[in-house]
């Protein structure tokens, strides 16, 4: 499996694009790795359960939370994941897979602080939410610092605060700019490998616009040298399918996998999310 992925991360360099998350199958095999780490791939191994599995409800998401849940609930193990951080994992996972154990793991006396502390910026609950409720009031403490968390709104009091002033760099495209110019129709095939369709994007040469390859990849080039010269580049358009292929030129991945714009020399937690 390591093998493999580190065979696809090379040929995604070549096409200067990131590798794509792992998928379902890689997952597992990953699982079964982390297991039995082979020695000198431990870091690895950690980051790729960590950064490298979609959050949410894709189905390698599916495969992750349910052995991080058995790992909390002590019925698989890892030498290189203990309880603790297994909770804290699946903490960063946002909703879906997740929550079921999350809530169940507000009764365990071991990792109920814990688990507390992810619910508390954990805000995609639906009818989970109901659960955490009737655990308060039936008197679990960290079930109710949750829902206190929650009513004071913490998870957007916590973050760093917006800075004062921001630079922009704005790209700008002489003429009309249509759809079909940021996400051209001959490469829909790519649209839902969005670092890779947005090679694509203004890949035909125009006024102000010199493609690094005319007709297949854009003006890449063009965008890194404003990058350098500012501490913002954005790219905009009118639809969010559209803008999220301008991030990529312009932002910074996170785990998630979403792109997201960030000003040079800001903090983790003060990035400006373009997600």
């Amino acid at each position: 499996m390591l093998e493999a992925y580190r065979k696809h991360v090379a040929e995604r360099a070549a096409q200067g694009v990131v590798p794509q998350p792992l998928n379902a199958e890689q997952t597992a095999g990953l699982v079964e790795l982390l297991k039995n780490p082979p020695a000198g791939e431990e870091q690895f191994l950690l980051d790729l359960i960590t950064n490298r599995v979609p959050a949410g409800v894709d189905e390698a998401a599916y495969v992750k939370a349910g052995f991080l849940a058995a790992i909390a609930k002590g019925e698989a193990a890892s030498p290189l994941i203990s309880k603790q951080h297994a909770v804290e994992l699946l903490g960063t996972m946002q909703g879906g897979y997740n929550i079921v154990t999350l809530v169940e793991l507000l009764d365990d006396p071991e990792l109920s602080d814990t688990t507390a502390a992810q619910l508390k910026h954990t805000l995609l609950m639906f009818d989970a939410f109901h659960d955490v409720a009737e655990k308060a009031k039936a008197g679990n403490a960290n079930a109710k610092a949750v829902m206190q968390s929650w009513a004071d709104g913490e998870w957007f009091k916590n973050r760093a605060p917006v800075a004062e002033k921001v630079t922009l760099t704005v790209f700008k495209v002489a003429g009309e700019t249509n759809t079909d110019d940021l996400s051209p129709a001959p490469d829909a095939w790519s649209r839902p490998d969005i670092p890779l369709h947005a090679l694509a994007m203004l890949k035909m040469a125009r006024d102000g616009i010199t493609p690094d390859v005319p007709g297949s990849v854009g003006p890449l080039k063009q965008m890194e040298e404003l990058k350098d010269d500012s501490d913002l580049l954005a790219a905009q358009s009118r639809e969010r399918l559209l803008t999220e292929r301008g991030n990529v030129h312009t932002g910074e991945q996170n785990p998630s996998r979403r792109w997201r714009v960030q000003p040079r020399n800001q903090p983790e937690q003060g990035r400006l999310a373009a997600a």
